[in-house]
């Protein structure tokens, strides 16, 4: 496991290129937010994070199990079609994904009370023709915010200061020759 990267994996480069090319600057995993996020945009208020499938849990189901007698009730994850779950040393990488599953939610409801926007893109929607689709909906999702955030423009006011004739154009002037 000591293999394995955080940062500047290949799905996150997927994602930063895309937005780098349409005119969207972020900051790297800015530690100074909770959870690290992988892309910050600051003028969109918005945190980006790139989950791997595996890690994360993506599409896994929970199922209970009924222990022996007297004993209570066992939560297992159902592998799915983007995250298998190994069948050696199962407890503890079910365990593991779901330490990373809750810890995530925790991270996004404090960026969420401070005021941030928080988008998930999950490794599996960056494969093949669905990855065009998963970054144009991103970008299209930026904008919006950008909209949203956007503050109102202040009303006109007409002022009688500025009460003036426009000059007239050169062919209703007369000429002085």
């Amino acid at each position: 496991m000591a293999a394995i990267r955080s940062r500047n994996t290949k799905p996150e480069w997927v994602v930063r290129r895309w937005l780098w090319h349409r005119g969207f600057r972020y900051r790297l995993n800015d530690r100074r937010l909770s959870g690290h996020p992988d892309l910050v945009l600051r003028k969109y208020r918005t945190c980006v994070f790139v989950n791997g499938c595996f890690w994360h849990g993506h599409r896994v189901g929970e199922t209970s199990e009924r222990l022996g007698e007297g004993g209570g009730q066992m939560f297992d994850l159902e592998s799915s079609v983007c995250c298998k779950i190994p069948h050696t040393n199962r407890p503890f990488w079910v365990a593991k994904i779901r330490r990373n599953r809750e810890r995530d939610q925790q991270t996004l409801e404090r960026l969420r009370e401070m005021g941030w926007h928080t988008v998930t893109i999950w490794e599996c929607e960056l494969k093949g023709a669905q990855c065009e689709a998963t970054l144009t909906a991103l970008v299209n999702t930026l904008r919006e915010i950008g909209l949203r955030e956007r503050p109102a423009p202040k009303p006109y006011e007409y002022d009688d200061y500025y009460d003036f004739e426009l000059p007239v154009a050169a062919e209703d002037k007369k000429s002085y020759t």
